[in-house]
């Protein structure tokens, strides 16, 4: 099969991929966009059906084009999916989609890149922008490997229904956390298992954080390199999670202990039968096609970077990682100011000013 030749290949076509795609085009440079799914809009369709964004839509924008609709308001999931969508439909990038990377080979100067289907494209620079979705962390808990009831991730629930009238335990103190075990709760009986207190944020001086937290500058601030344990977000609430908590639907106790087959034993000794445990715990880089790369990622499968920049081959960028610049490098805004520097630099590596 022969082999193509491209500027830049981009490997993700969600948000951080999107936007990388554009701030590359402005750049002068021709990127290539591949997503592994049928559609430009990332893990997006896959989340639970009632994700609400913790950013109203005017903190919630992608590079060149506002969020639809009543800026003020929290998007939904499929909010977000069809502002992607039309992103990528106004973009001057070839996006493919159903393009699933295998591998990610060094071939000289150069990167060849290898789909599952089995097409190749060779190009001087590579974007890691697949986000996380792919890889949920599943934490080390006592006992968790022999109960003998329903396990899943937060990345694999949907909504209540199949939980009707059950006893869950939801495990992590985030966002999707707090949101699926209120959730829940209306349904079910549902203890939130955390290892602290729940912090919640959400307005100060009758303003939404993000307001403050973009007038102050400290979203953009690079606080990623000194960062070698990052802390824990708060909640991003508007209230209605937390009042849920504090009437104790659901209930937050301390993780539990130990379990033997479907019952859990919490910190007060206390035992009981349980259903159903759902894991909030997050997400870990999906890189597993830079496996090729020599030194690109560590023994845990993460990427070895500064502030997106491949410490070991240069081309190589990451975008859209968890404190990857700032605590927002993550997010629909964040990542739209990461790829911008980003693409900089690629550019003048490939002698585009």
């Amino acid at each position: 099969m022969d082999v193509e030749r491209a500027d830049v290949v981009v490997i993700g076509g969600g948000q951080s991929g999107l936007a990388s795609a554009r701030a590359l085009v402005r750049q002068g440079l021709k990127p290539v966009v591949l997503e592994a799914s049928d559609r430009a809009a990332g893990s997006w369709p896959r989340y639970y059906d009632s994700l609400t964004l913790f950013s109203p839509a005017r903190y919630s924008s992608l590079p060149g084009l506002l969020f639809h609709g009543d800026l003020d308001r929290y998007p939904h999931r499929d909010d977000v999916v069809a502002y992607l969508t039309d992103y990528a439909a106004r973009l001057d990038a070839d996006i493919r989609t159903g393009c699933r990377v295998r591998a990610v080979r060094r071939t000289g100067d150069s990167f060849e890149v290898e789909t599952e289907g089995g097409d190749r494209l060779v190009a001087r620079a590579v974007v890691a922008a697949s986000g996380s979705f792919g890889r949920p962390h599943r934490p080390e808990l006592p006992g968790l490997d022999t109960f003998t009831g329903t396990v899943l991730h937060a990345a694999d629930y949907r909504d209540p229904a199949p939980f009707a009238g059950q006893r869950v335990i939801v495990v992590g103190a985030g966002n999707s956390a707090v949101q699926i075990a209120a959730e829940l709760a209306e349904v079910a009986r549902v203890t939130l298992a955390t290892r602290g207190a729940v912090r919640y944020a959400q307005r100060i001086l009758g303003r939404d954080l993000h307001f403050w937290l973009t007038r102050t500058g400290i979203d953009r601030a690079p606080l990623g390199r000194f960062l070698s344990t990052p802390p824990g977000q708060p909640v991003f609430d508007d209230g209605r999670c937390r009042a849920a908590l504090t009437h104790g639907a659901p209930d937050r106790r301390p993780v539990f202990t130990g379990i033997d087959g479907a019952k859990v034993t919490w910190a007060d000794g206390v035992r009981e039968e349980v259903d159903a445990i759902v894991l909030a715990t997050g997400y870990r880089p999906d890189l597993p096609y830079l496996a090729c790369l020599d030194g690109a990622l560590d023994v845990a499968g993460r990427p070895r970077h500064r502030e997106g920049r491949s410490l070991t081959h240069p081309g190589l960028a990451f975008t859209g990682l968890e404190w990857q610049r700032s605590l927002t490098s993550n997010s629909l805004r964040g990542t739209g100011r990461d790829v911008v520097r980003t693409a900089r630099r690629l550019a003048a590596l490939l002698g585009r000013h």
